[in-house]
């Protein structure tokens, strides 16, 4: 029990610290927005930090910042994939990858004890306590990349449904006079989602000093989403060789909405098969026993007699 207390303890302590550091990340974005250089962005971040932290938090950020820099140093860039992962995912909670390793970390080591605490619940033998540390630490180290796995289907669902529309408005303003970079701002303000939210981050980058072909290549690494894939490369050849951009946009356009019906129409041709494992299971059974229940009492009742 003294175990499951320390455990639960240190979740509390990780809930801690993700939570002081989400609501500064938070108030920080709100002010890059606002700044087109690089050493005003620190200045401001470090102004925000030393504003919202109490004395205790500061003490215990720079335990937890030489912590996180002995970790870097140790792997090194073997966490670039793990970066790229929760880039991804949409960054939840505002994890890094220390935070995610450690988040890793405490689940393998809590979930097992938890399972062995609830196998001795049920059945307190050896064998029972072994298996449901087993199933803990297995939950443990898969719960984490399953998760970020499903956050990254879902953001990519999200974003190929914007698509079009996204092309569309883009494709008004070119032909309305603006430039591609008003263009995508003028898309920014006027819509939200994951792609406002990824073009904005474009936008912010190309102010702070970013090219543009390492903005769109950075958008199209964080959303796998293969369409727009399509389109940033199209986008980045077409301004190479000096192509109309509105032509290619009203091309990408077209071909995005014509998948989209293709996958409508596949969809549909899959609702048959997908219905009819539960019209087996749960239809054919009670009409079976509505239509032969009376005759079988009866025959019952006759030969019984």
């Amino acid at each position: 029990m003294m175990y499951v207390t320390f455990f639960i303890t240190f979740l509390l302590l990780i809930q801690f610290v993700l939570s002081f550091k989400k609501e500064k990340n938070d108030k920080v974005k709100r002010r890059l927005s606002m700044i087109t250089d690089k050493e005003a962005a620190g200045r401001i971040i470090e102004e925000e930090e030393k504003k919202e932290m109490s004395a205790l938090q500061r003490v215990f950020r720079r335990m937890w910042l030489r912590m996180k820099r002995r970790f870097e140093r140790k792997s090194g860039m073997r966490d670039t994939g793990i970066e790229l992962k929760l880039l991804q995912a949409g960054n939840p909670f505002g994890m890094g990858p220390f935070e995610y390793r450690l988040l890793q970390i405490v689940m393998m080591i809590a979930l097992p004890f938890i399972g062995v605490f609830y196998s001795l619940l049920v059945k307190p033998d050896i064998g029972g306590m072994l298996f449901g540390g087993l199933i803990g630490f297995l939950i443990g180290l898969v719960l984490p990349s399953y998760y970020l796995g499903l956050k990254t289907k879902q953001r990519s669902k999200k974003g190929l449904r914007e698509l079009p529309d996204t092309l569309d408005l883009l494709t008004v303003s070119l032909e309305a006079g603006l430039g591609f970079d008003a263009a995508l701002n003028k898309l920014v303000s006027k819509s939200e989602g994951v792609l406002a939210q990824e073009f904005h981050r474009c936008l912010e980058e190309i102010r702070l000093g970013k090219t543009r072909r390492e903005a769109l290549l950075g958008v199209r690494d964080r959303l796998v989403i293969e369409e727009l894939r399509v389109l940033i490369s199209s986008i980045l050849q077409a301004e190479k060789l000096g192509i109309g951009m509105v032509q290619v946009l009203r091309v990408q356009s077209q071909e995005v909405r014509e998948q989209r019906k293709q996958r409508a129409e596949e969809a549909a041709m899959k609702a048959p098969i997908k219905m009819l494992f539960p019209l087996v299971l749960f239809i054919f059974p009670s009409l079976f026993i509505v239509l032969l229940g009376p005759a079988l009492i009866q025959f019952m009742t006759a030969f019984g007699g």
